[in-house]
Parts: structure tokens; C-alpha cells; sequence
């Protein structure tokens, strides 16, 4: 059974996400949210899970590179389980620990400003293959 999957690459400035499946495992980015954690990206966060309507979303979970977790980890988990509530769909926390890393060899040769508007949504597809690979 197919599931449909959005990623989440959570940021304080922008947001990255990717939307996918479990079946052709094919990840593509959607958009980066290019606004400040609060409210406002959990609502716009909410109103593109229920305009795609996936089956779960990914969220990346910021763990230390020894795999503790610190702040940045509470603060997202309390915006997974605010999303999770406010769309009623199930949020998994993934590891996201070079996600961005990734994101940033694969946009090698593309010009600043592209790397700067789409590396968000990109590293959500890293999440969301990371995640895809490890189930």
C-alpha cells in the first residue's frame, strides 16, 4: 500500500518541504517557507499538508552531531506535536543531521540565489530519502 509523505525540513528563517511515496520512492521539493518560526509556519505549514493531503509528514529532527538532543530538538518536536494537532495527520521525527550538508553537493554549480531559494526544499528531500531508505 502506497503512502503519500511530505518532508519538513523545519528552519528559523525558512522551511523546506518535500512531498513523496513509499512506492516509486520518488522525492521531489515543493517550496521553502521563507518566514520565522512562529504561528504563522505552523498555519502555512498545516495549510500545504491539507492541500496535498498525505498519509504522514517527515519532520527533521535537529540532533547533535554525537546524536544527543538539545533546545533546537524540543523546540521541534513541540512543532510536530502542533502540527500533528492541527491537521490530525501523524508526524514522524527523523534525523536530520546533514541533511542541509547534502543539499549543498548536490546544488554545487547553481548560482547563489537558486541555492538560497530551493536548498530548504532540497534538504527536505534528503529528509524524506533518508527516511524512505531507513524504513
Amino acid at each position: 500500500m502506497s503512502e503519500r509523505l511530505l518532508a519538513v525540513d523545519l528552519g528559523d528563517r525558512r522551511t523546506g518541504i518535500a512531498a513523496g511515496d513509499t512506492v516509486s520512492g520518488t522525492v521531489v521539493p515543493l517550496t521553502v517557507l521563507a518566514m520565522d518560526r512562529n504561528d504563522a509556519l505552523l498555519d502555512a505549514v498545516a495549510a500545504i499538508v491539507r492541500e496535498h493531503g498525505p498519509d504522514a509528514v517527515i519532520l527533521g529532527l535537529p540532533l547533535n552531531m554525537d546524536g544527543a538532543e538539545g533546545p533546537r530538538a524540543k523546540l521541534t518536536r513541540d512543532f510536530g506535536e502542533a502540527l500533528a494537532e492541527a491537521t490530525g495527520i501523524q508526524v514522524h521525527m527523523h534525523d536530520e543531521r546533514l541533511t542541509s550538508f547534502e543539499a549543498e553537493q548536490r546544488m554545487r554549480g547553481t548560482s547563489r540565489r537558486a541555492k538560497k531559494e530551493h536548498a530548504d526544499a532540497v534538504a527536505a528531500c534528503v529528509l524524506l530519502e533518508s527516511w524512505l531508505t531507513g524504513r
